[in-house]
């Protein structure tokens, strides 16, 4: 877990407390994440209107679209998103501007305080301390992501009286210790679980916007609307899109010809049909066309598909940044990628070492290994023979062949947020 450090006294001294909570083993529910909030006088009973976003790739970016569209229509928006890539205070946005160190410190000293007894996990202090400045400051409009899964996510505090639309962006196996996890009476099959969990936002009467996941999963996403009495808009049914020279999108209010996302890839296409989606298939925040047009193309998303700027790490060189991990990324980032490539991979020990490399093939030139900063990650014989260790980045770059090919970090967050702190590129 990274509780992130501070050049402030003030927050480090917070983050200190927050470093030395136990990690809730085993422990599910939101029983304690209801008890913080009762203590802190239920804030997340007096948000502006929520777009909750659940998802195992994608539900980052479709948060960033989200915004990016809000505020081209001058909505200021509060966000909470993870994890944070340089700097804790990126978890927490305030009407457009990432919280500041003083108001971080003191927001996480009040809710650590409150719940001291209480044996709070790191993310639901965060939640907390999120979902405290978001009532206290007017705003038009609330983006959240879920953390981990969606059932028992401290996000899912939330009540239907706050949300505006919830979305769940595209599938896959990931934290599969947490979401697999033995249980009576839910879905055996791993994606079906999957997406049983993911659906555990849905509420009463809220739009439940989604993508097509294949039988297997829709079923899941189906019955836990049924259960919740959610509307239900799912991509091919309520609402659709194809990518090509335009975004163009249709649901039963007309079709829309939007520009070509920015950020890279051909899976942005489809995470801002979605955020298009929830914004057009929900009553309480208005917005216009020429607003969702320029959020598509002014969406920032770091270490996301990511080319870094000239900077102190990469010096001149072409070099791509981004932080997947799964199988799924591998996929949408090989996508993004034409040609052959200099790979530079760092990956936590519990994920998958292959979940990148297997998609790229033969188009690897070089595969250099780096520790994750401050956690337990895999060596490069978790990679292949033609992996070789590095020390660090820097070590790492340093022995790429000056070939002209592109270069690519990659395999975990944390990774990227050393690469983005190194290449002086501090997320704001």
């Amino acid at each position: 877990m990274d509780f992130g450090k501070s050049d402030d006294p003030r927050v480090q001294a917070q983050l200190e407390r927050l470093s030395a909570l136990s990690v809730p083993q085993g422990r599910l529910g939101l029983e304690t994440i209801t008890a913080l909030m009762e203590r802190l006088g239920n804030p997340h009973r007096k948000l502006p209107p929520v777009f909750h976003v659940a998802g195992t790739n994608g539900k980052g970016s479709v948060c960033a679209f989200l915004r990016a569209m809000l505020e081209a229509d001058g909505k200021r928006v509060h966000v909470t998103t993870s994890p944070h890539l340089v700097r804790y205070n990126e978890r927490i946005r305030i009407a457009g501007r990432l919280i500041d160190d003083g108001p971080l410190a003191d927001l996480l000293k009040e809710v650590l305080d409150a719940g001291e007894d209480l044996a709070p996990s790191f993310f639901e202090v965060t939640i907390a301390a999120a979902f405290l400045a978001f009532s206290r400051t007017p705003a038009d409009a609330c983006v959240v992501e879920v953390g981990l899964g969606g059932r028992f996510d401290a996000t899912n505090v939330l009540e239907p009286g706050a949300l505006a639309a919830c979305g769940i962006a595209a599938l896959g196996l990931d934290h599969e210790r947490f979401l697999l996890a033995p249980e009576e009476g839910v879905p055996k099959e791993p994606m079906a679980r999957i997406a049983f969990e993911k659906a555990g936002i849905a509420k009463k009467g809220v739009p439940l916007v989604t993508m097509d996941y294949g039988p297997v999963s829709n079923r899941e996403i189906v019955a836990a609307s049924d259960r919740a009495g959610a509307p239900l808009k799912m991509m091919h049914h309520a609402w659709d899109f194809r990518d090509g020279p335009t975004l163009a999108y249709q649901d039963a209010g007309g079709r829309l010809n939007l520009p070509v996302p920015r950020l890279p890839g051909r899976h942005q296409f489809a995470n801002a049909a979605l955020a298009v989606a929830m914004l057009r298939n929900q009553g309480k925040v208005t917005i216009t066309t020429e607003a969702l047009a320029e959020g598509i193309v002014t969406t920032r998303w770091p270490a996301r598909m990511q080319i870094l700027s000239k900077g102190p790490l990469i010096g001149e060189r072409t070099v791509w940044l981004d932080g997947g991990h799964n199988p799924n990324a591998g996929a949408a980032i090989a996508e993004a990628i034409e040609g052959p490539l200099h790979l530079i991979l760092g990956m936590l020990d519990n994920k998958n070492p292959r979940a990148l490399l297997d998609p790229f093939g033969d188009r690897v030139r070089t595969l250099q290994v780096v520790p994750v900063p401050d956690h337990d990650c895999h060596p490069a014989s978790a990679f292949g023979e033609a992996a070789v260790a590095r020390k660090d980045l820097e070590n790492a770059l340093l022995n790429v062949p000056p070939d002209g090919s592109p270069i690519l970090i990659a395999g975990s967050l944390y990774l990227a947020g050393e690469a983005l702190r190194l290449n002086d590129e501090i997320p704001d």
